[in-house]
């Protein structure tokens, strides 16, 4: 914010839809204080709303991180680029059915690359990787997320 740090005491995450127009991104406020069943609630609200041009300002501003995901678009990575004021984005890729050796012999097993950016000048690269390592426990252990 200029030649300042805005600390926010609330999570709101924007995540990006493709629209005919362009990318706009919804947000939910105040995430940390809702269920997950809340938040996707909420989202597919959202999103309805974006693709039927309906989303008021408040709708779509705000947002404190963002999620983008071209995993359905058939994308395994990519980077996506922070939009000021946030300090970090979370681009997440395709899911996908892999070959790993398991051991002696060999299975599959599914794989989703995600790749965070951070504004390093919030979030310095350790924390980036402490809630990478969060996120991915979280969904290798998805009930975890219901507790």
């Amino acid at each position: 914010m200029g030649d300042f740090i805005r600390h926010n005491h609330h999570i709101h995450i924007g995540t990006a839809v493709a629209v005919p127009e362009g990318l706009i991104v919804p947000v939910v406020r105040f995430a940390d204080h809702k269920t997950l069943s809340q938040i996707a609630a909420e989202t597919k609200e959202l999103y309805g709303k974006a693709r039927d041009k309906k989303l008021q300002p408040q709708e779509f501003s705000g947002n404190t991180f963002t999620i983008s995901n071209l995993g359905m678009m058939d994308i395994d990575s990519f980077t996506a680029i922070i939009n000021p004021p946030d300090s970090c984005i979370l681009a997440v890729g395709r899911i996908k059915e892999v070959v790993v050796k398991q051991g002696d012999g060999f299975g599959v097993t599914n794989v989703m690359n995600v790749t965070l950016s951070c504004d390093h000048r919030s979030v310095d690269g350790a924390v980036g990787a402490a809630f990478l390592q969060t996120l991915k426990a979280l969904i290798e252990q998805p009930v975890r997320m219901l507790v």
